[in-house]
């Protein structure tokens, strides 16, 4: 991983030593304290509301976005889908570090006073950098509590979950960033709307007879969503269930054989705009199914029921209240499906 140069290092240690010391920010004086969090096992001190934040994933960037804090982030990173609509104009205002990851020294040049991101992998050793390297430099970092509340990030692959996660962790993370910010009205008042929104989608719904698959990316070895993720989270809230609910791991590669054997109901699929993984669009992911022999003939390709999401929609993020409105809108759409 780039070190920062010497010069810009030395300057990032001084910037710290004031944000420590409480200077800075333009926010009104109740959000002049300083504020101090645990989040993933470590101890979070901002002396100040940020000034000039980077958030590393689009997870945390729609967030902050959705906070009207766009004028107060440096860049952004690590994008698997267009923003969120209505955001396009304050996302337009914030500068794209990098597609993927950036590099330690692409972050450091920005002189951040604050560090976000969606995953532990991001801010961890193969990602960015460590939190404990941003951290020298006086930079706090946060990570969305949904990536370790309840799950093991020390194997391969994307970490496995010893409990489901729920909806809450989600909220917490948007009135942890807007307790940081200084901005806790707009905070409570975004979580009190997506409250309101996933109220509405389940309203009268009862899926309890469907079962789902959740199609992240790849053909050759396909990524499909365990038991407790955020599909989990879609899942439970509809009273469906997912096909594969007996294995913990966040996103396991099962071979095909095995999903034309359990042969779901309703098929998600994630319709991504990245290019890291084989079959990203949806579109991509449909000619796939409808031409393989093995899954071609499965009940949900044969009569298309087919739910689209974002790739967002399927990670723990707020979109993932738009992932219940979409399946919920499926699943009405196209009735009993026995």
């Amino acid at each position: 991983m780039p070190l920062a140069r010497p010069a810009r290092a030395a300057a990032l240690l001084a910037a710290g030593s004031l944000l420590l010391t409480g200077c800075g920010g333009t926010a009104s004086s109740d959000a002049e304290a300083a504020v101090t969090l645990t989040n993933c096992g470590h101890e979070v001190r901002v002396a100040a509301p940020p000034q000039h934040a980077v958030s590393l994933n689009q997870g945390t960037t729609e967030i902050l976005l959705s906070l009207g804090l766009a004028d107060r982030l440096a860049g952004t990173a690590t994008w698997t889908d267009p923003v969120m609509k209505g955001l396009e104009k304050a996302d337009a205002k914030v500068p794209r570090l990098a597609d993927n990851n950036p590099s330690f020294e692409r972050v450091l040049d920005t002189e951040p006073d604050f560090v976000a991101a969606s995953f532990v992998s991001t801010l961890g050793k193969g990602g960015v950098a460590t939190r404990e390297q941003f951290e020298k430099l006086g930079v706090p970092t946060y990570v969305s509590p949904s990536d370790c509340a309840g799950k093991d990030n020390s194997g391969g692959g994307d970490g496995a979950r010893d409990k489901a996660l729920g909806i809450d962790t989600v909220y917490g993370e948007v009135r942890d960033l807007a307790t940081v910010f200084g901005v806790k009205k707009r905070g409570d008042a975004l979580v009190a709307s997506l409250q309101q929104r996933m109220k509405k989608a389940t309203a009268g719904i009862d899926a309890s007879d469907v079962t789902l698959l959740y199609w992240f990316a790849n053909s050759e070895s396909p990524y499909l969503a365990g038991c407790c993720g955020a599909p989990g989270i879609i899942t439970r809230a509809l009273g469906a269930k997912n096909v594969f609910d007996d294995t913990h791991e966040e996103w396991p590669q099962i071979n095909w054989e095995t999903v034309a054997d359990r042969d779901p109901d309703v098929l998600v699929i994630g319709d991504l705009t990245r290019k890291s993984q084989t079959a990203e669009s949806a579109a991509k992911k449909i000619a796939f199914l409808e031409s393989n022999p093995v899954t071609r003939t499965m009940d949900a390709v044969r009569h298309k029921r087919y739910v689209l999401l974002s790739g967002q929609a399927m990670n723990p993020t707020i979109r993932t209240v738009e992932g219940v409105e979409q399946v919920a809108a499926g699943l009405r759409r196209f009735g009993p499906v026995k």
